[in-house]
């Protein structure tokens, strides 16, 4: 979990982008599959574990499900396909990650 807490949002920098005007307005940004970037970094490095790689991959897809749930159903689709190849020790150590990363930015789970 240390690991991942570290690198899950390496690829941040690289996915950086405003959607609308009020992103601009609050200086807000969005960073879509970021998580997927920050895998693409850190797969190659033999000194990571593939668990610490799967769970940077993987961080955000909880969220990223309930919010395709009703607005994108094909990504819906693809992301629950996802998700049900994991096993259920990965899904626990999401939803555990999840309220850490969440807990770091000051925030509570809603999910």
């Amino acid at each position: 979990m240390i690991g991942a807490g570290l690198l899950h949002d390496v690829g941040k920098p690289f996915t950086a982008f405003k959607k609308d005007e009020e992103d601009y307005d609050f200086n807000e940004w969005s960073f879509t599959d970021h998580e997927e970037r920050s895998y693409q970094i850190i797969k190659n490095w033999p000194f990571i574990s593939q668990y610490t790689k799967d769970l940077v991959r993987y961080h955000y897809l909880i969220r990223d499900i309930k919010k395709s749930k009703k607005n994108d159903p094909e990504r819906y689709i693809q992301k629950t396909a996802i998700w049900d190849t994991l096993d259920e020790k990965m899904h626990e150590d999401l939803y555990r990650f999840l309220s850490y990363d969440d807990a770091g930015k000051g925030k509570k789970r809603r999910e």
